[in-house]
């Protein structure tokens, strides 16, 4: 029933479009910030959280930390770029509500990983926001590009299929 409420209700596509520009601005501020920067480097922040999965109770998991070793410490210079990058563009895509479903998959996906390397700041925040962006579904971005562009690919997509099925009899 909340769901339903969440994807259909027309008033409530007004408060999604407030936390969506919210958390499109935050990624975005995020991100401009170590693009313009110049000198964004992981490096210290993975290792700080490799050396957090040791102890008693340790901060990172052990998979995670396995994960960090082997495959972002030795490509550091890849996720130097896609993180300042990815925050940005998720940024924009929240801002004006273009692809919202798959920009905020991408920041949650980028919450999720901070938090795995044993941080938090913003990080549960802005993911519990993006729970309710991404199961509203198009609703969150019935007031922005979304609103817009959607409809037109629907109609595209659909007529697509439709000529396909009748080519085929």
């Amino acid at each position: 029933m909340f769901i339903n409420f969440l994807r259909r209700d027309k008033r409530i596509s007004i408060l999604l479009a407030v936390l969506r520009v919210y958390v499109g601005y935050t990624w975005l501020v995020a991100g401009w910030g170590k693009i313009a920067g110049g000198n964004f480097d992981a490096s210290g922040f993975l290792q700080g959280a490799v050396a957090k999965a040791v102890g008693e109770h340790p901060l990172v998991q052990g998979w995670w930390a396995v994960f960090l070793k082997n495959v972002a410490i030795p490509n550091v210079d890849v996720f130097n770029t896609l993180i300042p990058y990815g925050e940005f563009l998720v940024g924009i895509g929240l801002l004006i509500g273009c692809f919202t479903k798959t920009a905020v998959f991408f920041g949650m996906m980028m919450n999720f990983s901070y938090m795995f390397s044993g941080t938090t700041s913003t990080n549960p925040q802005l993911a519990l926001l993006s729970v309710f962006i991404l199961v509203s579904a198009m609703n969150a971005g019935r007031y922005g590009a979304d609103g817009m562009i959607m409809p037109i690919l629907k109609e595209k997509l659909f007529a697509n299929k439709t000529n396909k099925k009748t080519d085929a009899a």
